[in-house]
């Protein structure tokens, strides 16, 4: 992101310098300080970071995500559930935001290379599939909590419920459509100061008061984190207050994949979404003045970012492979193809749902 930070009350000298943003690569005119500071050692490690975090993420992410909608396009009669309709969408959504990450990490090494187009074309893809994934992963705990609390209402709602999660799902594209509009609009290149390279990031154009910077990290920080948060710990609280009533069920695993979840979903999204709230304090009214206290900041935010990229590779395991479901619906699939034997022990694994598999009433706490 692009951006001018006003000059601080009573300051008489301003000085121009090279600052990194954790959303591209580098921005300018940052005159928060009194003295150059100097922030190539930024890029550098971004450089060296970026690429290879990326890599391993991309791998993991697009095998574990392929496998998911493999045995969907597989079992075509599987998406029978408001469950298995979300989570094929946040397989495709947590895919197609993967596949954004090769640009990053290009443009991590050596600057932008594809052009203004694609530049704004990738950016709003990032972000469309970034809110996607997170809306659905919402929903898909609302879905869990109806099962499992509300049981009932839920066993005598099935085929209103799954016509419900299509159009849910319609909302939820749409949504992050626009949600991603500012990337649409403001996403472009931009030429380093010596201009022997571009980079790809957001260019405000009323950069003295920083309004639309601080809009923009508003709406990223509250339906990409806060909001799915909220609803998360709602969601799983009830869960586990009613699995801790049951009897008779193996509740201590059910409870270890719904801890699981939420851990993995804070540990790898609260890093980064706090870096984006100082920096829309930033924004808002300069809070870092010191040259070191900044490059700390940047390199923090660059190293929370990658964590909060793993998000994307790790859900294929949280939310499907956890499943004995899906995995003996794996097994079969690689057995049909030759790749393992009949005798695999999975396949002789007797069928108990996942606590993220929609089954009826009490098979819903089991794994």
């Amino acid at each position: 992101m692009d951006y001018t930070s006003p000059t601080p009350m009573g300051a008489t000298e301003v000085n121009a310098i090279k600052y990194y943003d954790y959303d591209s690569s580098v921005t300018e005119d940052y005159r928060d300080f009194s003295n150059p500071c100097d922030k190539s050692f930024v890029r550098d490690f971004r450089k060296y970071y970026e690429p290879p975090l990326y890599v391993i993420i991309t791998f993991l992410g697009v095998l574990g995500n392929a496998l998911v909608i493999w045995i969907y396009a597989f079992y075509r009669t599987r998406v029978k559930t408001m469950t298995d309709v979300y989570l094929l969408n946040l397989a495709v959504a947590d895919l197609l935001l993967l596949l954004t990450l090769p640009f990053w990490a290009a443009d991590a090494i050596g600057g932008w290379t594809f052009g203004p187009v694609l530049c704004k074309i990738n950016s709003a893809c990032y972000k469309i599939n970034f809110f996607s994934s997170m809306l659905l992963l919402t929903c898909i705990s609302v879905d869990r909590y109806y099962v499992i609390v509300q049981t009932t209402k839920a066993q005598n709602s099935k085929k209103k419920r799954l016509l419900c999660s299509k159009l849910v799902c319609v909302i939820v594209w749409s949504l992050a459509v626009v949600l991603s509009l500012p990337e649409f609009i403001f996403a472009t290149t931009k030429d380093s100061e010596d201009s022997t390279w571009q980079f790809c990031t957001m260019v405000y154009h009323n950069n003295q008061n920083n309004r639309t910077k601080i809009m923009v990290l508003a709406l990223q920080i509250l339906m990409g984190f806060c909001l799915p948060l909220a609803v998360m710990f709602f969601c799983y609280a009830c869960i586990i207050h009613t699995l801790l009533k049951t009897r008779n069920f193996e509740k201590h695993k059910a409870l270890r994949v719904i801890l699981a979840v939420v851990a993995v979903f804070v540990l790898s999204q609260l890093p980064y979404n706090a870096m984006l709230m100082v920096e829309a304090s930033q924004a808002a009214n300069v809070t870092i003045t010191d040259c070191h206290v900044s490059l700390s900041f940047d390199i923090a935010t660059q190293a929370m970012k990658g964590l909060a990229y793993t998000h994307c590779c790790l859900n294929p395991f949280l939310y499907v492979f956890i499943g004995v479901r899906f995995r003996r619906d794996l097994l079969k699939i690689l057995h049909h193809y030759g790749f393992v034997s009949p005798s695999g022990k999975l396949g002789k694994t007797p069928f108990r749902s996942s606590v993220m598999s929609d089954t009826d009433t009490t098979q819903a706490l089991s794994l």
